[in-house]
């Protein structure tokens, strides 16, 4: 796990020394990443690659990067899991003789061996590479299938491309303009997020999921060079049993491969039926105990400690209880904030259990991300299936949906009953349409009363959805809760969750691996029916698939989740830090000052019309403008 950053072309510098030492420059920016070495490199002419290295396999120095083969240049960030199979049919066909013990030697054999498309598709990992080959004087980044990886690009008048592992790297360059993207800014505000390609940042891209973006001389190429339902579509027709065979023998292999290091590693345990999971297969490979780590509270209504210990009993594993206290978690917030590189409602949990796991001595943690999202395990799948048997309602004239809508309001005030009169006022009640409003934190009624009337009111997660889903692309060919589930990973997976996993545990130089997300698992996953996964019980076929591994209290407890006092912080601690963020926003000329300030007087009032999780958006969005000074 690493940092990477890096130019092509040289037209945006004032000749080589300056392109090297602004691509010096965002590497530093980069140090927390990789805190153990870095270097720069340069061919003298067209790109200059830089790199800050967390050594996790072959932690000597010859595995450093820049990585060097002939003419071929690497940085890389990220793990290739099966590097040691690649490197195998490598030296037996000959294509390469191996020096360093690692993946990144075996990375760039083999995209210089198999070439672009041969050995993306045989890498198994989280990965955001950039190859430069000497040779075809081409510059290619890449970043692995799911984006647990992120991979930013700008694009300088003059026609140089920059690069790096965070937003704030290209911004610590000085070529790119801090000018805040006001095209994303009503993304921002729905889903406390930006979607890529686009971000916060004026013309800084996000590098899709499963795509690559090629540079050859002054002309620039982007392709999708994986798609889940693709894959998904190709998975093999199996019965139940089979199916459920299947599935156990990919995730016990997706957490096995990820086991591989040269460090000491372990996992999170909260004690829900992921995390149990991940640490059960775990546990049936290791030759010695494996390392958990649980935050425990004090108070009965924070802390998951009996179930996360009651898992460990179980798997007789060496179990780290990191006791926190509310007011220990308060005081992490401002370094919280500062460590985000990219603004995010729902980050600091991550930023906190990563730093407590950190400095309880391992580098690597594998994580229970991804089982919700695949094996329909958040209400809203069921919410989801419920709204599409609706679709009668769409005969009914629209006027009258909307009556009802509105006097659904007016008897349960609530956004709950605001997002339900939204969809009743829409035209369809499919994934496409219903999914967007179920995620949204503020509704386009909100944002008509708060941005200025210039600010455009785009919703890109109802715009992808609509064309992925749309008859004749192979989304719309897979099962509903499937298609529920592409929208998860495609958005609050993939905008939210990985990228908060990302950004908080390397402020802390700890590497976070996602075994749910192995792509193998992720199809399989979506090939299976809805009958299989839903909704006898939570997550069905994954408890069914691994046959007995968890315990029936595991399986049936219910779902928790991290719950913190923010209410009562937000209206003392962590007033001033709130009311600052909120007053950043307030003085942009793009605000509606007035409707943002009666939000706020409303929810320090104690009135629940707003809840804190909406207010808190919007004081992150305001810090992060402010710190980063983004016009």
């Amino acid at each position: 796990m690493c940092g990477i950053a890096g130019i092509h072309g040289l037209e945006a510098f004032d000749g080589l020394n300056d392109a090297t030492r602004r691509v010096g420059l965002m590497v530093d920016a980069l140090a927390h990443r990789g805190p153990d070495a870095e270097g720069v490199w340069t061919d003298q002419e067209h790109v200059v690659l830089g790199h800050r290295r967390l050594s996790i396999l072959d932690t000597g120095e010859g595995a450093n990067q820049p990585f060097v083969i002939g003419d071929d240049t690497l940085v890389f960030n990220g793990e290739v899991y099966n590097y040691l199979e690649l490197r195998r049919e490598l030296e037996g066909e000959g294509a390469h003789r191996f020096v360093t013990q690692g993946d990144t030697e075996v990375v760039l054999a083999a995209l210089r061996h198999w070439g672009l498309e041969r050995a993306l598709n045989r890498f198994n990992g989280m990965f955001a590479l950039a190859w430069w080959s000497g040779s075809q004087r081409r510059l290619v980044l890449a970043r692995d299938r799911m984006g647990i990886k992120p991979l930013y690009w700008h694009q300088t008048p003059q026609g140089t491309v920059m690069f790096a592992s965070e937003v704030r790297a290209l911004l610590q360059s000085g070529k790119v303009p801090r000018t805040l993207h006001r095209g994303s800014l009503a993304d921002q505000w729905m889903y406390g997020t930006v979607h890529a390609p686009s971000t916060i940042v004026q013309d800084v891209q996000l590098l899709e999921p499963g795509s690559l973006l090629v540079v050859h001389d002054d002309e620039l190429h982007t392709a999708t060079w994986w798609d889940p339902a693709d894959e998904a579509l190709g998975e093999p027709s199996l019965d139940a049993p089979g199916r459920r065979t299947r599935i156990r023998e990919l995730l016990a292999d997706a957490v096995a491969l990820r086991m591989r290091s040269d460090v000491e590693y372990g996992a999170f345990l909260s004690g829900g039926i992921d995390s149990s999971a991940v640490v059960g297969l775990m546990s049936e490979v290791s030759s010695q105990p494996v390392q958990t780590f649980s935050v425990t509270f004090a108070e009965a209504e924070l802390d998951e400690s009996p179930w996360s210990r009651a898992v460990a009993q179980r798997f007789q594993t060496d179990h780290h209880e990191i006791r926190l206290t509310p007011d220990d978690f308060l005081a992490q917030v401002p370094t919280g904030l500062d460590a985000m590189d990219h603004p995010s409602a729902d980050g600091l949990n991550t930023y906190v259990v990563s730093g407590a796991t950190r400095r309880a001595g391992v580098k690597v943690a594998l994580s229970g991300l991804g089982g919700d999202e695949l094996f329909a395990g958040y209400p809203v799948f069921e919410r989801s299936a419920q709204l599409a048997k609706l679709n009668w309602l769409g005969s009914w004239p629209k006027g009258g949906r909307r009556l009802l809508g509105r006097l659904l309001v007016a008897a349960r005030p609530g956004m709950t009953s605001r997002k339900k009169a939204e969809i009743l006022g829409g035209h369809y009640f499919d994934v496409a349409h219903t999914y967007p409003v179920s995620r949204q934190m503020f509704l386009r009624a909100d944002l008509q009363r708060m941005l200025a009337a210039d600010v455009p009111l785009t919703n890109p997660v109802f715009q992808w959805l609509v064309a992925e889903l749309a008859p004749g692309r192979k989304s719309f060919g897979l099962p509903f809760l499937s298609q529920v589930s592409l929208a998860e990973m495609r958005t609050y997976m993939g905008h939210t969750l990985l990228r908060d996993a990302d950004q908080f545990s390397m402020a802390h130089a700890l590497e976070v691996r996602v075994p749910f997300l192995d792509h193998r698992l992720v199809a399989a996953a979506l090939a299976s029916p809805d009958g299989q996964k839903f909704p006898t019980s939570p997550k069905r076929l994954l408890v069914e698939s691994l046959d007995g591994l968890l315990p029936d209290n595991v399986v049936n407890r219910p779902k928790m989740g991290f719950v913190l006092p923010w209410d009562s912080w937000m209206r003392g601690a962590l007033r001033d830090v709130c009311t600052s963020g909120l007053q950043s926003l307030k003085d942009r000329a793009w605000v509606q000052s007035d409707a943002v300030a009666e939000m706020e007087r409303s929810f320090m009032a104690g009135d629940p019309t707003w809840s804190w999780s909406r207010v808190w958006s919007l004081a992150v969005l305001g810090d992060y403008l402010e710190r980063h000074g983004l016009e």
